[in-house]
């Protein structure tokens, strides 16, 4: 199939994709954030995101830091809107993860073949992030950047938003948007997902039942990777 020939319209957009256009019938939630992102905010991103992508896909934007981590933890059911043409690999340090959701998830872009990734487009990029999503995660954010043009643009198509609690001194943008009521605060994710109407997967287990039910055999069975843990969770394959 010919690049001009993949092209579709979708809520307004004319975009050229890559991947499973099924993805776009699913409903969908947009977690966006800082590109040098905590730890912490990086764990609860992949955390959140794995459990929403029962029932959602995640949009963002393949940016480093939140970016990145909201689409592994929603692998496969995860969509990447490119600040540049499908043909031009943006970040190159996400090159694998981009090409993984070429493949199994679904990769979006507004441009022709050739372009490469402008200050212009990456505001572009995150209005059709919010606009496609049912709702926007701001995961972590400086009062003074780019992620909080996500929340602008959530105001101007009358998304809800929430964030992602926070010490007093991190994230000014999204601690702000929380202490004046523009945004939600996720307090704990299971309640959160509960509320979406996403039970607690039999497959998670906290850290303390885990070891309850498996003992000291957890951690080989982390090494031989028929566990992950993570953040406190474990998590079943």
């Amino acid at each position: 199939m010919s690049y001009i020939n993949q092209k579709i319209k979708y809520n307004g957009f004319d975009l050229y994709y890559e991947g499973d256009l099924a993805l776009l019938d699913k409903p969908k939630v947009a977690i966006v954030g800082s590109r040098k992102a905590s730890k912490y905010s990086k764990e609860f991103t992949y955390l959140l995101a794995k459990k929403l992508s029962t029932k959602y896909a995640i949009v963002s934007g393949g940016a480093l830091g939140i970016d990145a981590q909201a689409h592994k933890g929603a692998f496969p059911n995860t969509i990447l809107i490119s600040p540049s043409s499908l043909d031009i690999i943006y970040p190159k340090a996400n090159e694998k993860l981009i090409k993984d959701i070429k493949k199994e998830g679904l990769i979006l872009s507004e441009y022709e073949k050739g372009y490469m990734p402008r200050r212009y487009s990456f505001v572009q990029r995150n209005r059709i992030i919010v606009a496609i999503s049912d709702f926007v995660i701001i995961a972590e954010a400086n009062l003074k950047s780019g992620s909080m043009r996500s929340f602008e643009w959530a105001k101007e198509f009358n998304k809800k938003v929430y964030v992602f609690p926070h010490r007093f001194n991190e994230s000014s943008g999204t601690r702000y948007l929380a202490a004046t009521n523009q945004a939600e605060v996720i307090w704990d994710i299971n309640e959160f997902c509960k509320s979406l109407g996403i039970e607690e997967d039999s497959k998670i287990l906290t850290l303390n039942e885990a070891l309850k039910k498996y003992g000291s055999t957890l951690y080989e069975m982390e090494l031989e990777g028929k566990v992950e843990i993570k953040n406190g969770k474990v998590y079943l394959k």
